[in-house]
Order: structure tokens, then C-alpha cells, then sequence
């Protein structure tokens, strides 16, 4: 069974929590402050501890069915006596009955202790204007959609991802071409060369991310990237005092395949950006080998927030450390439809103005 984890302040008795604004634990209850480094000891007690596999079930009530209980934990809380229920990947919640913070240590215990933490540098409230900024300048958004009562929920997570480093080899061949045009007084014309363009190279490549959550869509967690890894601390629970926190459900070996995906990529664009000078540029031939490959554990912050509109819900996700917002939004039927028919106006009015400067110059009749 993984244990739960409250940070409690031995001043007043209050759960604490990691807070953004001074990046320190603090009491919420008496202000009191606390060094990461102070909080160490609770984390000794994970280099032996192994994680458990056992699952929870009841008989009360009716019998389950075959599977429906699989992945299932259930906690106790320290603070009040309350049950938990969660599944099998979350690893830092709140009481939903006192609303302590609660790290489940067993959860990053032994080989799932991850290696590196990126600490909250933003808030809820930031994330909530965040929201209302990503609002602005979308017309076609139902005005009532703007009001942040409609927002069902805002929580900051704690997101698994592998973090890959790998060196490329690569030979990538271009057909290039330069278009040239000039007139005289009787012809106009068009020269056209075509070209061979070769490049090769290496790159190297550090702490490409990839979501190890299935939870998580992999577009909406790369939309919000980067993150800068110059702020990465080595692990510590007391981080995630306050937060969600899920671990991995993706392994790394699972994740090769797109971590693969995003380095060739991005050293064809890398390369790509080489070949200037040019009318156009088509890719012919590329190759491109991977090696020196590695990968390492670490806890990114992101924030939530889902909202209901019409039956359908929307989710946006905020990066935690940059600000960087990202989210679908919905459209104003009539409002589109009042839009296009502005535009349809528009071009018509467009058009006829051009005939009728045509006509007036003879050259139409």
C-alpha cells in the first residue's frame, strides 16, 4: 500500500503546501516558510521502498464485475479519517473531505521515483487569467462563454514525461528551384534552374519531452511547450504538497517510438533551414540516424481547466511555468453566420466596384 504524505508545520499543526510566489513550503495557516532542503529527510525513506501492486476491492453493495475494480486504490487521511479513491497512476491529490494536500510517497518509490521536478512557477490565479486573455480578440466566442462561472474546474497537475537525449547523423538531398522573369516590349519571360541540394551534418538533442500519461493527449501537452529546463530540481515530494501529481502509465520504452518521431522532425526543419536563396524547395531523399539515446524521469506543472458549454466539453490546458495557453473554443452559430454573410457582402460589393472601373475603361462591355 503506498502511504500518504502530509507535510504538517511544527509550529501550528496546519498541512503545508508548496507555494509558487516565494518557491518554498509554506504554512498557509501561520505564514511560516520552509527550505526545500529542511524537508529532505521525508524523501530518505523512498530509496528502499517498494512499490505495491495490491488492489482494492469490496464486496459491499453488489459484487464487481470481472475487471471493473482493476487499477483501483483506496487511502486513508491522516488529518480527518476520510477515504481516498483513486486509480492506479495518481500520485499527489487533496483530502476532498478536509482539502489537506497528500503526497502518496509509495507511488515514487524504487524504480518510479522520477528524476527531476519543474516546480509550479504560476498560480491558479494566474492560470484563470490566462483564460480570459486567450478569450480576447475571438469574435465568434458566445459572449456568455467568457463568464468564469461556466469554468467546472481548475486544478494544477503534476505531469509524467520522459525526457530524451540523443545525437543525429543525418543526409538529407533537396530539388531546388530559382525562378527568374523579365519582359521586352513583345514577349514576357520565365527562366527556370533547377538544383541539387545536399546537406549533412549531426545534431544533438537534450530533454525532448514526451507526455508518459495516457490521460494526456499528446497534442494539447506539446502544445504548451517549451519548457525551459534550466529551472528542473532534482525530485522531492514536498513539491507536489498542494498539486495533483500522476505517475507514469506510458513507459519509456513505450515512448521510444515518439520521441523518434519528434527528433527526425525537427532535424528536418533544422536542416531544412539551411537551404535559403531559393524559388521553392522539396525534400527528395533524407536519412536519418539516431544514437547515444537515453532517458531520464521527470514531473512537469501544468494546469487544467474544463468547462461545459452546450453539452460539450472543453479543456485548456496552461503551462505551469511559462503561461503558455492552449485550448479550443467554441463558435457563435449566428455570429458566424452574420460573419460570413458580411463577408459575402463585402466581395460582392468588391466585385461590382471592380466591373464598373472595368467598364468605364472600355475594357469590358
Amino acid at each position: 500500500m503506498s502511504d500518504l504524505m502530509e507535510y504538517k508545520c511544527p509550529c501550528c499543526g496546519g498541512a503545508v503546501e508548496f507555494n509558487t510566489a516565494v518557491q518554498k513550503v509554506k504554512c498557509p495557516y501561520c505564514d511560516t516558510e520552509f527550505e526545500m532542503d529542511v524537508l529532505k529527510s521525508y524523501d530518505e525513506d523512498l530509496k528502499n521502498e517498494q512499490p505495491d501492486d495490491m488492489t482494492w476491492e469490496t464486496q459491499a453493495g453488489s459484487e464487481w464485475a470481472e475487471g471493473e475494480a482493476d487499477g483501483l486504490r483506496s487511502y486513508v487521511c491522516k488529518s480527518c479519517g476520510g477515504e481516498i479513491v483513486g486509480d492506479e497512476t495518481m500520485a499527489a491529490t487533496s483530502c476532498p473531505y478536509c482539502d489537506n494536500p497528500i503526497v502518496l510517497k509509495g507511488q515514487f518509490s524504487g524504480s518510479l521515483k522520477p528524476d527531476y521536478v519543474i516546480p509550479f512557477k504560476l498560480d491558479k490565479k494566474a492560470a484563470k487569467a490566462g483564460l480570459l486573455k486567450h478569450y480576447e480578440g475571438k469574435r465568434l466566442l458566445p459572449k456568455i462563454f467568457k463568464d468564469q462561472n461556466h469554468i467546472d474546474e481548475i486544478k494544477g497537475v503534476y505531469v509524467p514525461f520522459w525526457l530524451f537525449d540523443t545525437d543525429t547523423d543525418a543526409d538529407i538531398r533537396y530539388r531546388a528551384t530559382k525562378i527568374r522573369t523579365w519582359s521586352d516590349s513583345d514577349y514576357n519571360y520565365t527562366e527556370t534552374s533547377f538544383f541539387s541540394v545536399n546537406r549533412a551534418g549531426s545534431v544533438g538533442f537534450e530533454h525532448v519531452p514526451v507526455d508518459g500519461s495516457e490521460k494526456m493527449p499528446n497534442d494539447l501537452m506539446e502544445s504548451i511547450e517549451p519548457y525551459e529546463f534550466k529551472d528542473a530540481v532534482d525530485f522531492q515530494t514536498a513539491y507536489l504538497a498542494g498539486y495533483l501529481a500522476d505517475k507514469y502509465d506510458v513507459t519509456a520504452e513505450q515512448s521510444i517510438e515518439r520521441a523518434n518521431e519528434r527528433v527526425k522532425k525537427s532535424t528536418e526543419q533544422v536542416f531544412a533551414d539551411t537551404v535559403t536563396g531559393y524559388s521553392s524547395v522539396t525534400p527528395e531523399y533524407s536519412s536519418i540516424q539516431l544514437k547515444n539515446g537515453k532517458a531520464k524521469y521527470a514531473l512537469y506543472p501544468v494546469w487544467l481547466l474544463n468547462t461545459t458549454w452546450e453539452g460539450k466539453k472543453y479543456t485548456f490546458a496552461m503551462n505551469g511555468q511559462t503561461g503558455k495557453f492552449v485550448g479550443d473554443l467554441p463558435v457563435d452559430k449566428s455570429a458566424a453566420t452574420r460573419w460570413t454573410l458580411g463577408l459575402t457582402g463585402i466581395w460582392t460589393a468588391v466585385t461590382l466596384g471592380i466591373s464598373f472601373l472595368l467598364f468605364l475603361a472600355g475594357i469590358i462591355k
